[in-house]
């Protein structure tokens, strides 16, 4: 094979070997591969791949190689096997990491696909045209699935159809309900009034159906990784720190770099692997709009950087302080970096997260006033009318949003979209696309009248429809990721304490005479930091799989879970080293 003046493979030649070998490890075909690469918003080629699996399994096994030849010279054999497989691990995950992110994608985007499908309904109800419905959905959702529609609306454009059909029938294969939702709201727009809104109605519950059954499927194929993640990523690891002086007494050669190595290496590695596959595997659910930075009730980097800061010297100090009166030394950068990290990270997302339960909140609310606006109008009040008598019905986050659109009509004298979504309007600047959706709906029936009142309380029903089974799917999760989060911030950090409280017993009784122990303080450090970790890792997941990889969300959990799981394991120590 030819090689350049550098040694390497040829350009050519690696671009062949990557054709051949970076799908044959990811377990597809070279087309599949191509399209999944395609599929990403980055610019990647199989070569790209192929080069940095490269890359990143040969620094990968470097580095066991020196940190090998560091801790543990006598053994080269163990350290060039491990180097080989840790290198092979990685390269392989490297091969393996775009179709786990294309399907993350695909599964994050289709979580979108019951609201899109709600508003091309609600569209319909007010004015029957496939098109003005497509066009709709398309202009006020966010994400990758609105995106989609909007380039199949942008490609009908000047022929008979609509682009609703092509647009399910591209995400047919992933998520077949929505092909069946999008083609029957395409022959309701050719449907007499009598059976368009059957047709309608169809379309609704085609897509929630769709919903529930694949959050059933995806909920019962998580149990089973999860239980393993359980018992191999958390128990078991936890339970065999208490046998470990145990081990040294008998023979077994165990060091502290050992027991760092794989306790603060090699486990977090494969944790994060493992909640990385099941992340990929994410049912669908209801994503949530991210809050921007730029929203006023969020303050800027400077203020809330100096706040994390405060955060970090009130939380970490006052851990430190009280950790030095009743531990051991080696507990102080526990308590210091653990609370001090997780305070920082509660007053750095708590705005967003704050914006956030308010917009929950509001949208609670939403099918009642809808209902009440709705009846209203077709009592023969205008839409402006009917928002205001609403905001005095209405109580809540709903009604103070009702009330504020409502005084902005009164006082500029303007419409209904003005006083929802213009510059200062009552939902300017609140980050809900359901919310927003519906207020242009609601200028919609403004325009139409007294005619529209029917469709708007239709409206109301199909929100607490979607409400519901949103409520359902969040249970079924719950199920779940209550457990991950509760064993990331109580339980498994209770199991480390004990466990590391029993082991520095038995390093003290010496098991048998003679026989070396490792330290406790290096054991409690060691086994500690993974316990930080397993608090980062499962509090992230449990979230991820949700409400999705809402950022602030995420960082606010794992700052309390930092928090608590810091408290309990020094806890569980303290208890269990009384009762030794």
């Amino acid at each position: 094979m030819r090689t350049d003046t550098f040694g390497w493979v040829t350009s050519t030649d690696r671009r062949r070997l990557a054709r051949r070998l970076v799908p044959a490890v990811a377990g597809r075909s070279r087309e599949r591969y191509e399209a999944v690469l395609r599929a990403l918003p980055t610019d990647r080629t199989l070569r790209d791949v192929f080069d940095r699996a490269l890359a990143l399994g040969g620094t990968g096994a470097a580095l066991v190689l020196v940190a090998g030849g560091l801790l543990v010279p006598r053994s080269a054999v163990t350290v060039a096997l491990g180097a080989v497989a840790v290198g092979t691990l990685l390269a392989v995950g490297v091969c393996h990491l775009p179709p786990w992110v294309a399907r993350a994608r695909r599964t994050a985007a289709l979580g979108a696909a019951p609201d899109l499908v709600s508003r091309a309904v609600l569209r319909m109800r007010l004015t029957p045209t496939a098109e003005t419905a497509a066009a709709f959905a398309a202009r006020t959702g966010r994400g990758p699935l609105a995106a989609s529609l909007a380039r199949h609306v942008e490609a009908a454009r000047g022929t008979p159809g609509s682009g609703l059909a092509a647009f399910g029938e591209r995400w047919g294969e992933a998520y077949p309900a929505l092909r069946r939702a999008t083609h029957l709201i395409e022959a309701a727009s050719a449907a007499p009034a009598g059976e368009r809104a059957r047709a309608l109605d169809r379309a609704t519950r085609a897509v929630l159906d769709g919903t529930r059954e694949r959050l059933a499927d995806a909920t019962a194929s998580l149990s089973g990784p999860l239980s393993a993640l359980y018992a191999f990523g958390v128990f078991l690891p936890l339970a065999l720190v208490a046998v470990l002086p145990a081990g040294r007494a008998a023979g077994v050669r165990l060091t502290l770099p050992v027991v760092v190595a794989l306790y603060d290496v090699l486990l977090p590695v494969l944790t994060v692997a493992a909640c990385v596959a099941l992340l990929a595997r994410r049912p669908v659910t209801f994503p949530a709009r991210p809050v921007p930075r730029s929203h006023p009730d969020v303050p800027g980097v400077r203020r809330r950087a100096a706040l994390a800061f405060a955060a970090v010297v009130a939380g970490g100090g006052s851990a430190t302080a009280l950790a030095a009166a009743v531990l051991p030394v080696w507990t102080l950068p526990l308590a210091a970096v653990g609370v001090g990290s997780g305070a920082a990270l509660l007053v750095w997302f708590r705005p967003a997260v704050a914006v956030r339960r308010r917009v929950r909140r509001a949208e609670d609310g939403l099918s009642d006033a809808l209902y009440l606006v709705g009846r209203r109008v077709d009592e023969g009040r205008s839409v402006e009318r009917a928002v205001e008598l609403a905001a005095e019905e209405v109580s809540g986050e709903t009604g103070d949003v009702l009330a504020r659109a409502a005084r902005r009509q009164r006082q500029l004298r303007v419409g209904v979209r003005e006083a929802f979504l213009g510059e200062h309007g009552a939902l300017a600047r609140t980050p809900s696309t359901r919310l927003r959706s519906t207020a242009d709906l609601l200028a919609v029936a403004a325009r139409e009248g007294r005619p529209a009142g029917r469709a708007v309380v239709s409206m109301a029903d199909h929100v607490e429809e979607l409400r519901t089974v949103e409520r359902r799917s969040r249970r079924e999760l719950s199920r779940l990721t209550a457990t991950l989060s509760n064993t990331a911030a109580a339980f498994g950090p209770l199991v480390a304490g004990v466990t590391v409280a029993l082991a520095a017993a038995l390093d003290g009784r010496s098991l048998s005479a003679g026989a070396s122990t490792l330290p406790t303080d290096g054991l409690g450090l060691a086994v500690g930091a993974y316990v930080l970790v397993l608090a980062c890792v499962l509090t992230a997941l449990a979230t991820g799989l949700d409400r999705g990889f809402d950022r602030a969300l995420v960082g606010y959990r794992v700052g309390g879970a930092l928090c608590s799981a810091t408290v309990v394991y020094l806890a569980g120590f303290a208890g269990a080293r009384l009762l030794a």
